[in-house]
């Protein structure tokens, strides 16, 4: 077994949160908003089940923040396995990020994507700046899923896949 060692005090603690969290492996999700607009992250997390709440970060100066601190509700979009270049393309700066995705107008005004794993719609119920994020929170009012397929996951720097039971590990 490998052991772990501290990291030179020279290194900075956004350096040591950077290359420390590179070892969590998180699923992928799209979230959109009215607009449209929308991004990839890998910070979305449920935080209650009575309300059903859910969260996510977003950084304050990312280019959908505008319209994430104006948006009354948001969808998150569960990724499968098979869809990295959108997740991709929702990561992109500066770039048309629904070129291309197949999505309509869902009931909330937010985009919904065609042909995700799940999604889930919230509407809104808290913002608050955290350090240089925004901390979005919002109770989930729908939500759809299709049983199945393998999600997309992040992990050191990569998107993978995850298949439980798959002999020795998980990652492919």
């Amino acid at each position: 077994m490998t052991t772990l060692d501290e990291r030179p005090p020279t290194t900075t603690p956004a350096e040591l949160l950077r290359s420390t969290l590179r070892r969590h492996a998180s699923g992928v999700v799209v979230i959109t908003v009215p607009g449209p607009a929308g991004f990839t992250a890998t910070s979305f997390t449920s935080v209650s089940l009575e309300p059903a709440l859910v969260s996510f970060y977003l950084a304050a100066g990312a280019s959908t923040a505008p319209a994430v601190r104006a948006a009354e509700a948001f969808t998150v979009h569960v990724l499968r396995r098979e869809q990295e270049a959108l997740a991709r393309a929702f990561a992109r700066s500066g770039a048309d990020r629904f070129a291309g995705a197949q999505w309509r107008e869902g009931p909330h005004g937010t985009p919904l994507l065609e042909g995700v794993a799940a999604r889930l719609t919230a509407r809104r119920t808290e913002l608050h700046p955290v350090g240089d994020h925004l901390l979005v929170v919002g109770e989930v009012v729908a939500a759809a899923e299709v049983p199945g397929g393998e999600p997309l996951v992040h992990h050191d720097g990569a998107f993978g896949g995850f298949a439980p039971g798959a002999g020795e590990g998980p990652w492919r």
